[in-house]
Formats: structure tokens, C-alpha cells, sequence
């Protein structure tokens, strides 16, 4: 079965996040400004990019490279042409994480937003361990109703995502962190509506 995520309409999924009962998409860009700004690096990769969200808090004169990984080829090449003024330092890869890591090159930071529910504890930790970074940044959600997705509008858009889903939290995505020699150096939680917050974890090696 081809992956849920390769249907999603970009539109649809964008115009979800953004709503003001949802506001993830928001939450996330602020998220990202901290992510790209608080390790001294100059490469790293964002995991399930989308179409780009926070790309814009890239700094061009301290990135020499920063990899977008996507599943979907149409996200990536909205991503190109949203962000141009990134050629030369984004470089867009469209590859599934659970079967094509070999495909991955090394970087030294890892920003994984709302990622390792699309894939799980293990293939996420097969993708670390061929990337090596020195940081990694996640963003979890956690939920305090029953659905992983707020109602709105657009909700119908998402109802095959529950074949790939897997419900992840702090307790355990640390414990699978330290199994490959990482530990947490921060945690940080944004409320957002509807019951919901997103947990941002930063781990170094």
C-alpha cells in the first residue's frame, strides 16, 4: 500500500494547521525560529518538511546546507519555488524514512516536527543513526481527546493517516534516544487549542 501521505492535498493539509482552532502551523513556524537558531551549526536536515514552513528563519550566512526530506515530490517542489531565494543552500530529497535511509547523508543537526508519529520509535532511530547529528529537535503533539487530528473542514483529508499513525510521548521517545547515545538536553511545551500541545525535545549525542 503506497503511503496515505502522498495524497494529501498540501492546500488542504496547510489550510488545517493554520486554522485558529488548530493553529499548529503557527505554532510550529515559532518553533522552528528556535530550532535553526540554537546550536552552533551550519548543516542540518528538516524531516518531513511539508511545504516548508519555518524555512524562512534560515539564517544564509550561518547554513552552508540544509537537506528538506519529504515522501511527498509535489510538497518538494512547492518548497522550490516558495523558497528560491534558498538555492544553492535547501537541497530537496524526496524519500520514504522507513525504507530508503541509506539515502540520507550526514548532518549535524536534525529538526523532526510531527515526524516520528508518521513513522515510529524505531525507524526513527534507524534515520539518526545513519545521519550521526550532533543535535536533534523534535516536536511531538500530545492530545488530551481521543483524535490525533482537530476537527475542521478539512479532517476527511487525513482519515487514511490512521494506517500510518503511532502515538508517541516524552517518556518513551527519550528511552529510545538514550538506547542509540543520546540524551535530553531540553524540553519545552506550546498549548494550542482543542486539548492539545506540542513538546518540543532537543537531544545531542
Amino acid at each position: 500500500m503506497d503511503n496515505p501521505w502522498k495524497s494529501v492535498s498540501l492546500s488542504d493539509y496547510e489550510n488545517h494547521m493554520k486554522l485558529d482552532t488548530v493553529m499548529q502551523l503557527q505554532v510550529l513556524n515559532e518553533m522552528m525560529r528556535s530550532q535553526f537558531n540554537s546550536y552552533d551549526v551550519n548543516n542540518a536536515m528538516v524531516l518531513g518538511i511539508a511545504g516548508g514552513n519555518g524555512l524562512e528563519h534560515i539564517n544564509t550566512k550561518k547554513y552552508s546546507i540544509v537537506y528538506g526530506i519529504d515522501i511527498n515530490s509535489e510538497y518538494l517542489q512547492t518548497v522550490k519555488e516558495r523558497y528560491a531565494f534558498l538555492s544553492g543552500i535547501l537541497q530537496c530529497m524526496c524519500i520514504d524514512l522507513t525504507k530508503e535511509i541509506e539515502k540520507l547523508p550526514t548532518t549535524d543537526l536534525v529538526i523532526a516536527n510531527l515526524l516520528i508519529e508518521y513513522i515510529g520509535y524505531e525507524s526513527f532511530q534507524r534515520v539518526i543513526k545513519q545521519v550521526k547529528p550532533k543535535y536533534i529537535s523534535c516536536g511531538i503533539q500530545v492530545n488530551y481527546n481521543d483524535g490525533f487530528v482537530s476537527e475542521s473542514p478539512y479532517t476527511h483529508s487525513f482519515d487514511k493517516l490512521d494506517s500510518v499513525h503511532h502515538q508517541i510521548d516524552t517518556v518513551n521517545l527519550e528511552k529510545k534516544m538514550i538506547e542509540i547515545g543520546y540524551h535530553m538536553i531540553s524540553v519545552l511545551e506550546y498549548p494550542l487549542p482543542n486539548g492539545k500541545k506540542l513538546i518540543k525535545l532537543d537531544f545531542s549525542y
